[in-house]
């Protein structure tokens, strides 16, 4: 029974992140695509916007499908955790809890799953389970080290931009 929810677990949030991450990268679902992801990236003061449109997207996307597959799981399911911790803090916070008013009740949802994900590991029917497994804790700890960082880095970037004088006359 516990191989077969860790299987729907891993379904679940890996192919909602990779969809999710589709609607970015490539425009699919009635996403906005890398460009317009990059515009809204940027009005939120996550900047550059193209650069952090493009590493979230590919987290999402490569990290959804590859939490699906249970292949690198606990590293892929942190990194997703990292990205949905970057959303809350800097779109959804605050707006306040609830989905429907724009909050952190769903992503922080995807966020608590996948960090229990990572922390138990795939099961049984996964990629990783036929392959050698990487050293624990010391790779969990390393990969938490590495979100908080870009964590971190993201939600700071935009109060670490140079302020645009260009519109400032020269005296």
């Amino acid at each position: 029974m516990v191989t077969a929810g860790l299987l729907v677990l891993r379904l679940v949030l890996g192919l909602t992140m990779a969809a999710h991450g589709a609607q970015k990268l490539f425009g699919w679902f009635g996403g906005p695509g890398l460009a317009g992801f990059g515009e809204r990236l940027d009005q939120l003061g996550v900047r550059p916007g193209r650069s952090w449109a493009i590493v979230s997207a590919v987290v999402e996307f490569g990290g959804g499908l590859l939490v699906a597959a249970g292949l690198l799981t606990p590293v892929a399911a942190l990194f997703l955790a990292g990205n949905l911790l970057v959303a809350i803090l800097t779109i959804h916070l605050t707006r306040g809890f609830w989905d429907r008013d724009g909050g952190y009740e769903f992503p922080l949802s995807l966020l608590g799953g996948l960090i229990a994900l990572s922390l138990v590991g795939p099961g049984s029917a996964s990629v990783d389970a036929v392959l050698p497994r990487l050293p624990e804790p010391a790779t969990w700890l390393a990969a938490v080290i590495v979100v908080l960082l870009g964590v971190v880095a993201a939600a700071a970037s935009g109060r670490l931009q140079p302020a645009d004088h260009s519109r400032e006359s020269v005296r």
